[in-house]
């Protein structure tokens, strides 16, 4: 198998054990068990190497609040840390003292208010397991490679597989790591404000932060916007950064991006975002008159150009977006939706488009784009000019087949993606077309094309060498070959027939 970019070593081993506790229980409602008691494993080791620190200075400062709240670690009640759950973990009112330890953190804690899952005394939990559960978790070593990565690997892995497991339905609050990484990797978000007004379990952000990390950059220059319809998913995400120490802006609570946006004056640097595919019942016939619409009104019957102006209209002057949309929308010119695209091309707000292979979601086995926009192609002085050009990238060939059903794209690809953009972007880039792959095309070859944005249609057929068989030869070796397939396949008929005939079937 290839290596992929999930880094699986003992999140794998863990996972696989937690999922044998699941017994009866649904992987949607197990995903809040496990994950609200990872969740209060981290506060609660945290808060407990800081008080342990405090005892061996010996000042009487352990139960001091300031201490904690100086360096941003959240104040857990004696009551909630995870050694009092730990020591009654075969205690059969365990799912009630779980509950109650949630409840005492959210008051003591003004920012997770309405936050953390209070589901554990439920009697459709088996509290053996639960039990069981927490003995599991409690193996988790904070230490081993630095408290929040470690254990932030295990909640993005956790999330991964339990958007693998619910199918359709989970995969719409996660976005595999790899497609992240390649829009994150493609924008480059080093400083600024990053938004995603659809930000599910908020992989974007934290691929964002990792970015930064990893060019040496520092995650305070990042301030994070984002917006989420559904409840669930809300807590998921706030609780998901709390775990990495990000410091967000998802607004006071969950709500619809449409209708109430939360940041109606935020003008972002990056926007990066998956908003759910071909949403036909997102209320467009209400908002007609929204001024959002700047390049026309999108059709109420699907909101993937009304998340796309959305976006645009949230872009500051020098900023740039990387959203995923279904295939669909390269093409479509079903009410409207082709001329708002024209006008975002003639308006010269798209800078790139790339084909992604199939089978990379979890929600759904069908082909993905990225769009790149940016609100400034002719005189953002961070790269060349290139106005009224857009890249074509064609890379539905790339990708590693993970398991059955699903595809991931391997470092390789992500960097082979993201450089040819950052090469035919950048002021010192070397670019050059590749027949089947890249191709850097004028606004006249699009509108040739009636404004369609297909990769296909513009980057080719790669060229294939010449063997030097002549096609007469070819084409008689292949015949032969199928004949000989052709036999192979009436012989085995029939001795499928003879076989059934011996036991007094006929066929």
């Amino acid at each position: 198998m290839a290596e992929n970019t999930g880094n699986i070593g003992f999140e794998e081993t863990l996972w696989k054990a937690a999922d044998k506790l699941r017994g009866s229980m649904d992987a949607s409602e197990y995903k809040h068990v496990v994950l609200g008691l990872i969740f209060l494993k981290y506060i609660s080791d945290k808060f407990e190497t800081k008080f342990n620190a405090l005892v061996e200075e010996g000042a009487g400062f352990e139960e001091d609040r300031d201490e904690y709240e100086a360096e941003n670690i959240f104040w857990v009640p004696k009551e909630a840390r995870w050694s009092f759950i730990k020591d009654n973990a075969k205690d059969s009112k365990i799912g009630q003292y779980i509950d109650d330890a949630m409840i005492l953190i959210e008051k003591e804690n003004t920012s997770l208010k309405g936050v953390l899952d209070k589901r554990y005394a439920r009697p459709e939990i088996d509290k053996r397991r639960l039990g069981e559960l927490i003995d599991l978790i409690s193996t988790i070593k904070l230490h081993q490679n630095g408290e929040k990565d470690l254990l932030g690997r295990v909640y993005e892995y956790f999330l991964g597989q339990f958007a693998s497991v619910e199918g359709k339905g989970g995969g719409e609050f996660y976005t595999p790591t790899s497609v992240v990484k390649t829009l994150v990797d493609m924008i480059e978000p080093y400083q600024g404000r990053v938004y995603d007004p659809c930000c599910g379990s908020g992989g974007m952000f934290v691929q964002s932060e990792k970015f930064v990390e990893d060019h040496q950059g520092k995650v305070e220059n990042l301030s994070i916007y984002g917006q989420e319809m559904n409840s669930t998913t809300w807590k998921l995400c706030k609780m998901n950064l709390a775990i990495r120490g990000l410091d967000a802006n998802l607004g006071p609570h969950h709500d619809d991006t449409f209708h109430h946006d939360l940041h109606k004056t935020l003008k972002a640097d990056y926007i990066l975002a998956n908003p759910p595919f071909n949403i036909s019942d997102w209320g467009g016939n209400q908002l007609t008159d929204d001024v959002r619409w700047k390049f026309g009104i999108p059709p109420a019957g699907n909101a993937n150009y009304a998340w796309l102006q959305h976006m645009v209209y949230h872009l500051a002057p020098n900023g740039s977006a990387g959203i995923v949309l279904a295939n669909g929308s390269l093409s479509t010119n079903t009410s409207n939706e082709g001329e708002i695209r024209k006008n975002l091309l003639e308006g010269d707000i798209i800078d790139a488009i790339v084909a992604l292979p199939d089978r990379l979601f979890y929600s759904t086995s069908i082909p993905v784009s990225l769009w790149i926009l940016n609100r400034n192609k002719k005189d953002n002085p961070r790269f060349r000019p290139r106005d009224h050009e857009v890249l074509f990238i064609d890379a539905r060939q790339l990708g590693v087949m993970i398991d059955r059903r699903h595809r991931e794209l391997s470092e390789e690809d992500i960097t082979k993606i993201s450089e040819t953009y950052h090469e035919w972007r950048n002021i010192d880039g070397d670019y050059e077309d590749i027949k089947g792959y890249c191709k850097s095309a004028k606004i006249e070859d699009i509108r040739e094309h009636e404004y369609v944005l297909t990769p296909g249609r513009y980057v080719g057929i790669e060229d294939v060498e010449d063997d030097g068989v002549p096609f007469d030869e070819k084409m008689e070796n292949m015949t032969a070959e199928l004949a000989e397939l052709f036999a192979k396949s009436r012989h085995l008929e029939e001795e499928i027939r003879k076989n059934l005939g011996g036991i007094g079937y006929e066929f």
